[in-house]
């Protein structure tokens, strides 16, 4: 079973898409086995964005996401980083396959709704970030056994 952090970044709590995007995870029978809502402070960013620290473009990430709260999740299932990167879409929504979060909502590429860790690796770094070990939640659904989780 795999895990993966989710970020439903300002602009999907800005423009009223939470609900949605959170139920696209579901349906697919994802398991959100951490949930909250916060304010991302610039400390917490600049650590979430450490990678890009040198890049032209690392003072507007962390502009965006410190700007308004988001939604933090980690979200289980079997190939949890794939699957969620594929319903998330590419990067640039206008290059996103219809179907995908970012293809049916977004526009812009810096406003792109939603944040997935891209590997185990990244995943593993930044799921600590956002949630102690106790915010994290063990349970089974009652259609595991249809879902193969």
């Amino acid at each position: 079973m795999e895990r993966t952090l989710v970020l439903l970044k300002p602009d999907t709590l800005q423009r009223r898409l939470m609900g949605r995007i959170i139920g696209r995870f579901e349906d697919k029978g994802l398991r959100i086995v951490g949930l909250k809502m916060m304010r991302v402070t610039r400390d917490l960013a600049e650590k979430h964005y450490a990678e890009h620290r040198e890049k032209p473009f690392f003072e507007a990430l962390v502009q965006f996401i410190t700007a308004a709260p988001l939604v933090a999740m980690v979200i289980e299932g079997d190939e949890a980083i794939e699957t969620v990167r594929r319903l998330m879409g590419t990067t640039n929504p206008r290059q996103a396959a219809p179907g995908t979060i970012r293809g049916d909502y977004g526009m812009v590429v810096t406003c792109n709704l939603v944040h997935g860790s891209d590997a185990p690796a990244s995943a593993g770094r930044e799921i600590p970030l956002f949630f102690a070990p106790d915010e994290i939640l063990e349970y089974t659904t009652s259609d595991a056994a249809w879902l193969g989780a």
